[in-house]
């Protein structure tokens, strides 16, 4: 138990919402279906009884799977939602990051929606004058900001909601996926901003799916699963009861190539594709095991190809992504790429394979989630995505 001062205090919570059943148009259609006892709507909890308390400085996390509550809970938390039963009780100003950008104004350059936005956080204009150069270096948009704001990509309009959003000053902040935001350089720049933070003491809560940022900056996570509260963890236990989440999910999803996940040209087609020659829907492997990735190929008449491959994590981080380039693979052989031993850490993984004519002119075949597997260890704690089975030595 931690002598710290509670920041947020969470009893009792449950939030429901009343979802119509059909539409009842007039006056006659509504007294119809009371007198049938017919209320027209179902009740729906995505939030049920929850009580946890987050003490001062304290950086938390809220995982789980879609669906479990999370986003609700923050909003709740925020004060967006009113409680269906329970209370929320916050110690101190609180600054909700959920949904950036709420308020922008596409007509309006990026200069005007620096003042606009920093007006909707509570800055004056004499404030927001002051930080504008800080705001636009942190962005990285000097060249775009007289340009109006329909003009941006969605990239960039996250960056300058970002650059804004984190020069209000709060006790608590709310974070919802907000690490992933922008490309991968920015997003180390927002890394290097809440390591900042954390050092500073502040108290944050994050909801999140990449449970890499968990580990790296929690103390402790609240695991929800269909609206109820798993429990706290420490974060190395967090991550493995949220796996195991996932887990059945992607068991009862999983049946075959998902069609909405795949394109391409088909000048010639990934036949298919298995891991050490087994085609369950998904298969564990041993991480230090050798593993096999098998390909057979299909096309109208023989050409040279080359495939590549994506292993990516429950986050969407690409971990490898080796090719066949160096190769001379025509669509009459059946490749195959050898893992000589697996290094992956724990934890539920994706194969991308795409299939590219000569020279990468044309895309014949991508299949974004070819093969969902799951990767286990007999020894642990394990840290990271990758175990580089080194040794330790000890000279005197």
């Amino acid at each position: 138990m931690s002598n710290k001062p509670v920041a947020v205090k969470v009893e009792n919570l449950s939030k429901s919402f009343k979802i119509p059943l059909e539409a009842s148009s007039g006056l006659k259609q509504k007294l119809i279906n009371f007198l049938k006892g017919k209320k027209g709507y179902r009740t729906f909890t995505p939030l049920n009884d929850v009580s946890f308390e987050i003490h001062k400085g304290d950086f938390f996390g809220i995982v789980g799977k879609n669906g479990s509550g999370k986003s609700t809970l923050l909003k709740t938390i925020a004060g967006i939602y009113t409680p269906t039963k329970g209370s929320v009780q916050v110690e101190g100003t609180l600054v909700p990051f959920i949904e950036l950008g709420v308020g922008f104004n596409p007509e309006l350059t990026g200069r005007e929606n620096v003042f606009l936005n920093g007006a909707l956080l509570g800055f004056s204009h004499d404030e927001m004058e002051s930080m504008y150069n800080e705001i636009v270096d942190f962005a990285e948009m000097h060249e775009f900001m007289d340009e109006r704001l329909k003009n941006y990509s969605s990239g960039m309009q996250v960056r300058l909601a970002f650059s804004i959003a984190i020069r209000a000053k709060s006790d608590v902040l709310l974070l919802d996926e907000i690490l992933a935001v922008g490309d991968e350089a920015f997003q180390r720049k927002c890394i290097d901003y809440f390591r900042s933070i954390k050092k500073s003491g502040q108290t944050v809560i994050l909801v999140t799916h990449d449970m890499t940022n968990v580990e790296r900056f929690c103390d402790r996570a609240l695991v929800l699963n269909d609206g109820k509260m798993m429990g706290i963890y420490e974060p190395p236990e967090a991550k493995k009861i949220y796996e195991q989440l996932n887990r059945v999910r992607v068991k009862a999803q999983k049946n075959g190539f998902n069609i909405e996940q795949r394109w391409g040209t088909k000048g010639a087609e990934l036949k298919s594709i298995t891991l050490n020659h087994s085609n369950n829907a998904m298969q564990v492997l041993k991480q230090g095991e050798p593993v096999t990735i098998n390909i057979k190929l299909v096309s109208n008449q023989p050409k040279r190809v080359i495939v590549g491959l994506a292993i990516y994590d429950e986050s969407g981080l690409v971990l490898s992504g080796p090719n066949s380039e160096k190769y001379a693979v025509s669509t009459t052989d059946d490749i195959a790429y050898t893992i000589p031993i697996l290094p992956l850490n724990p934890g539920v993984y994706r194969l991308r394979v795409a299939l590219y004519a000569e020279n990468y002119t044309e895309e014949y075949d991508h299949i974004e989630e070819a093969v969902i597997f799951e990767v286990e260890a007999d020894d642990g704690p394990h840290h990271g995505k990758i175990n580089l089975f080194g040794e330790w030595s000890l000279r005197k």
